[in-house]
Order: C-alpha cells, then structure tokens, then sequence
C-alpha cells in the first residue's frame, strides 16, 4: 500500500483503484477507508485515491493526537496532492468526510477541479438536522418488519435517554439485507479517539467557511439518499444551496451508502458529473 508524509512527520497510507482521471476520496468516520469499496464501480471510470485518514486504516497514529482534528486534516488532504504531483484534482468525499473536503475547498479553492459530496455531514457549515426531521424522516420506513425495534431506538436516541446506535443501523441502508449487515460492520470506526477528536472544539468554523465556499468557482455534486437519516436530503439540499454551481441529486431507494444500495444509479449519476 503506497504512503506518503504528512507536514508533522506522519506517515499516511492510500489505496488505488481504476486508472483514468484521478479521484482523491476522502472516507467518513473517520474510519478505514475500505468500507468504500471502489464505490460500486466508479473505478472503471476514474482512477480513485483513498486516502486513510491518519489513525485509520493503514495510516500511522500521529504523535499530536490534536491533530485528528477536521480543520488540521485539511493538511494532509493537500499533502497528498502535491505527493500525487496534480495541479488540480476531482475530490470525492462521503459522510463526515464532507466537512473535512469542505475545509479544504474554503482553504484551497483553485486546487479542486469539481467536488462530489455523498450523503455530506453538513457541521462545517451549521446545517443542523433536528430530531424531527430524522423521525418524520424514520416513519418513510414503517411497512419494514424491523422498524418497531429500530424506531424505539431512535426515539430514545434523539430524546437523550438511548444509546443503542446498532438498533438503528437499518435506517443508514435502503434495504437490510445480509450485505448491510457486513458493511456496517465493516464501516464502524475502530478509533475512537480519532472519531471524538475530529470534531473538536475549533474544527468547524461555519460562519467562515460559508463564506469562503460561496465563491467556489468549481461544479459541486451534493449526493443524499433518500431514507438516509444521517444526512437527510432536506439538510443535503439545504448545503447545496451554499455553493454558486452545485447539483442536488437524491438517489431514490437509497440510504447513508448510496453505491451498495443501487451501484448502477450511483455510478452514472457520479461517473457523469466527473466527466
């Protein structure tokens, strides 16, 4: 697996998939980036760089664990640019990912070509998603024969009283099936320090980062599925209309992974932004 070094002296891995235009793609979480796959197929369109965030995956824990921090990440995403040796680069980014490749347009906006945002965390720009939105958004799903269950989890979840986040991993997929259940095994974060310190105090400065992307010349694709009640589509819309040039697109049938959900669907409506 290719590495290279971060500014601090870190070491960060990265895995390739595909050939043709590159795609540098950065994973949510943070988690191992593997749990994107090649995302469904987009590799036969487009040469796409994972990076593993450091602290995950096959990256190295950084000496400074402050450094797990969004705003600070924003560093290694340009440092793998410039190790890749490209002037200007398509950036993919899914679920939290989002915030940091957000960050990183509002600090290098003449480094990224076009922008694709799947199923975007929106806390970089103070998009909040309130408890009703994710129930109205929950009961979409009550004809399925595990909603009972997960839908008292999640009533106890958004009310402050329950904890039980694996009760409701059926509303982060369009259909729960066994293929879910392996991939939101394989999509949990193992770092917990890397997930709490990520969002620090200082990581997010809404205000200004909303500012600095409202003169973001690059095309931008905002992605949401549509029962995901991580990142419904009325906060994704409400994102998209930040930028001067974005797409909306809501993937229908589809939840938090749009590529496992329907691959076909997600793969055109990607593979044809990017080109």
């Amino acid at each position: 697996m290719p590495t290279f070094t971060a500014p601090d002296g870190t070491r960060l891995a990265y895995r390739v998939h595909g050939s043709g235009d590159p795609v540098l793609c950065v994973p949510g979480g943070p988690a191992d980036s593997r749990y994107l796959g090649d995302l469904g197929g987009l590799s036969a369109h487009h040469r796409l760089i994972f990076l593993d965030l450091r602290g995950t995956g096959r990256s190295a824990v950084p000496e400074d664990t402050s450094s797990y921090r969004c705003d600070r990440l924003v560093e290694d995403v340009e440092a793998l640019r410039e190790h890749l040796g490209l002037a200007e680069a398509d950036l993919l980014a899914h679920s939290a990912g989002a915030n940091l490749a957000t960050r990183y347009v509002a600090r290098y906006p003449h480094r990224v070509r076009r922008l694709a945002l799947i199923t975007p965390g929106t806390r970089a720009v103070g998009v909040v998603v309130t408890a009703e939105c994710r129930r109205e958004l929950a009961r979409l799903r009550k004809d399925e024969p595990w909603f009972p269950e997960a839908f008292a989890a999640l009533e106890e979840i958004t009310g402050g009283t329950g904890s039980d986040w694996d009760a409701i991993s059926p509303f982060f997929h369009g259909r729960w099936d066994a293929a879910a259940r392996r991939h939101q095994a394989a999509a949990r974060p193992d770092n917990a320090e890397a997930v709490t310190l990520f969002a620090a105090d200082g990581a997010f400065d809404p205000q200004a980062t909303r500012a600095a992307i409202g003169g973001c010349g690059s095309p931008v694709l905002l992605l949401a599925g549509e029962f995901d009640l991580n990142s419904p589509p009325r906060s994704t819309a409400e994102f998209a209309e930040l930028f001067p040039d974005a797409t909306f697109v809501v993937q229908r049938g589809a939840g938090h992974y749009p590529w496992l959900d329907d691959a076909d669907r997600f793969v055109a409506t990607t593979a044809a932004f990017l080109a």
